[in-house]
């Protein structure tokens, strides 16, 4: 019915004449209430009802049966909403009246509000738009501004730009020419110091001839008036022995000469005479001193005024087991050029004496502690002071705590860390790693030996933020397993040395070809667990240049050969498989496989004898053989000699080499032979 609203007047007419509405109520609420079986025919019956009873008297509920109609209170002109099942009670009288009030309400706001805009006078009208004008204004010549401005400020950026190319070119252009003049006055006086040089050194040359030749002048009127002929050949005897001025020579032969005696000879040349003492007093000599070379014959007053004078030049100092003072130790913060410092094992070193030296000596790059009594104080000190600090030792170091170890991230903190030591350091805790790992980021080299509280935590939470770590050195630490090579997955490993482990098997080198593709050296002595499956995982490695396997009893021919037939046999160079239950068979593989090996190590693999020994001799690259406790005899020791390339070879415990064999080797140019508890010696 509400799409007739927008229907023609004459249709709207025909609904209301003919009482249509009216009747699809009826028949709608008839069939509402009575849901008859045959909706159809009930709808015929009744329409031919309504038809009878005319339209006149036609009510809404005409087609229900009176048993049937519903016995409710009219509130309004249809009772839609008692059918549908509404309370009866929801539209009230109370209800009505605020219905009304609300819509009566609201149609004078409406009104009201209308008349209102109408009736009010514009008067402000003209105000409004020159104001809004007026921004107008404002903002367009606010953007016209910013956009000349924007063109502005890029030309002179660019013009500055511009001016400061020039003036670094200038400045270059003028450096260069200045550069060119100096090097010019430079090669000048050079080339003049030099004539000058060589003019006097021909000069004194001359002077020395000269001298050598009324020598010989003088001798031969001698030899005129001796009649004897003994006496002759005395005189020219001693005519003839040569005289050599070691300072003559140029400052640069003179420095290498020097740099081969130790400290006491240096010393001791300086009191020769004047010219050896100008000689021993080159600065660049000084850049090195090693004290612990002579540390039981030194005095803490020859180290003071040495370090006095030198201060400036020492780069370098070593007082390795070296017991000296406080005050001596002061006096190293006078070289305030130090870049590497070693007082390993000193008893005197302490916390006062590291306060001391930190802030006298801030370029520190190489730092060794180790063995000696330094606690948090000295480890506070460290980042403070020593900001590009490469390389610490700490190793058996054991007065200090974690807490010293938080101390390194402090200030500037050792953030250059590149190699640390912290052998048999057994107070650090995982904690300890822990705070290690939060100051030193880029530590490469870790070296942790004769630690047996070292655990597979300790090194998962140094890995877990020193993603750069190359080489580790596990030495003495049985607790670690295979879980600490999974952990160090994370990095790019080249080195690894482990010994004496037995909880390292071969599923630390499963998946090694993965985890380490760069690794060039594996150090696994004496581990147990390492069978032939580990050369096998090992045989895919592309760069692995040095592998020790020594001591591991499981290792035998299979295992080898397994490894020598992957890519990895062409690159190896250092080989040591001491202890391995090896026999010919393998050693035939490896002079196949092995053109590049160097050092060769099968001490005590008993099953070698010198069937193998012919096939080692193919190895033409090597240098280096150990074949101690072996069942070499003299037939393999002749046929070993005639390698052309050998320099070392140990024959120790081979009770089945003679006297005969040893006069063959000895034929040949070997620098180094060792033949300990052979049968004849």
């Amino acid at each position: 019915m509400a799409s007739l609203r927008s229907a023609s007047a004459k249709l709207r007419n025909y609904f209301r004449e003919n009482y249509i509405p009216q009747v699809c109520e009826a028949l709608l609420c008839g069939l509402l209430v009575t849901c008859p079986p045959d909706p159809l025919r009930y709808l015929e019956e009744m329409i031919i009802i309504i038809m009878k009873n005319g339209l006149e008297s036609l009510l809404w509920d005409m087609c229900i049966d009176p048993s049937m109609k519903p016995k409710i209170r009219r509130l309004s002109e249809t009772y839609l909403e008692q059918l549908f099942g509404l309370d009866d009670q929801l539209m009230t009288s109370e209800l009505m009246i605020k219905a009304c009030t609300f819509y009566t309400g609201h149609l004078i706001k409406t009104h009201f509000c209308t008349w209102k805009d109408i009736a009010k006078p514009r008067t402000y009208e003209d105000d409004i738009l020159a104001e809004k004008m007026e921004r107008a204004m404002k903002y367009d010549n606010f953007r016209l501004q910013k956009y000349v401005f924007h063109h502005w400020h890029s030309y002179v950026k660019g013009q500055i730009e511009k001016r400061k190319a020039t003036l670094s070119r200038i400045k270059q252009i003028y450096y260069s020419a200045r550069l060119i003049i100096i090097l010019i006055k430079w090669r000048e006086k050079a080339r003049q110091k030099y004539k000058k040089r060589q003019d006097e050194l021909l000069l004194k040359h001359e002077l020395q001839l000269m001298k050598w030749r009324n020598k010989i002048k003088f001798k031969r009127s001698a030899e005129e008036q001796s009649s004897s002929p003994e006496s002759l050949s005395e005189v020219l005897l001693v005519g003839e022995i040569p005289q050599c001025d070691i300072s003559v020579l140029p400052e640069r032969a003179v420095l290498q000469i020097f740099f081969y005696l130790s400290l006491r000879d240096v010393v001791i040349c300086g009191q020769v005479c004047h010219s050896w003492m100008l000689m021993t007093q080159t600065s660049s000599l000084w850049n090195g001193i090693d004290f612990s070379s002579v540390k039981d014959m030194i005095t803490d007053k020859y180290i003071v005024s040495a370090l006095q004078r030198w201060r400036l030049n020492v780069l370098r100092l070593n007082f390795h087991g070296c017991l000296l003072r406080v005050k001596t130790l002061k006096s190293v913060s006078l070289c305030k050029n130090l870049q590497e410092l070693n007082v390993s094992d000193c008893p005197t070193f302490t916390d006062d004496s590291m306060r001391y030296i930190s802030e006298g000596c801030p370029g520190v790059l190489y730092l060794n502690l180790s063995n000696t009594t330094i606690t948090n104080r000295t480890m506070r000190l460290l980042p403070r002071h020593f900001h590009n600090l490469q390389s610490l030792s700490l190793a058996y170091c054991k007065k200090f705590t974690d807490k010293g170890l938080q101390y390194l991230s402090l200030g500037n903190g050792c953030h250059k860390l590149i190699y640390l030591d912290l052998s048999g350091c057994t107070q650090i805790s995982v904690q300890g790693f822990r705070n290690i790992a939060n100051s030193c980021t880029g530590i490469m080299h870790l070296t942790i030996n004769d630690m047996p509280t070292l655990t597979d935590n300790c090194v998962k939470a140094l890995v877990e933020k020193c993603p750069f770590i190359t080489s580790v050195v596990f030495m003495g630490a049985p607790h670690i397993s295979d879980s600490a090579f999974k952990v160090l997955c994370a990095c790019d490993l080249r080195k690894i040395r482990f010994e004496g482990n037995k909880r390292i098997t071969d599923a630390c080198f499963k998946f090694i070809d993965k985890c380490y593709p760069n690794i060039n050296h594996i150090y696994m002595v004496n581990c147990k667990g390492i069978t032939d499956g580990s050369l096998k995982s090992l045989s895919p490695l592309k760069k692995l240049t040095v592998l020790n396997l020594a001591n591991c009893v499981r290792i035998g021919d299979m295992g080898l050969k397994q490894f020598l037939d992957g890519p990895v046999s062409t690159r190896i160079r250092e080989l040591n498989l001491s202890n391995c239950t090896l026999g010919d068979a393998s050693i035939v593989k490896l002079s196949e496989c092995c053109p590049n090996l160097n050092y060769l190590s099968l001490r005590n693999c008993e099953n070698l004898t010198d069937l193998g020994i012919k096939c080692i001799v193919n190895i033409f690259s090597l240098v280096s053989v150990d074949l101690s406790g072996t069942d070499i005899s003299n037939e393999g020791l002749t046929i070993l000699s005639r390698h052309k390339k050998l320099k070392e070879l140990s024959l120790s415990e081979c009770y089945k080499i003679t006297d005969i064999g040893i006069q063959v080797r000895l034929n040949h140019s070997v620098e180094v032979l060792t033949l300990a508890v052979c049968s004849d010696y």
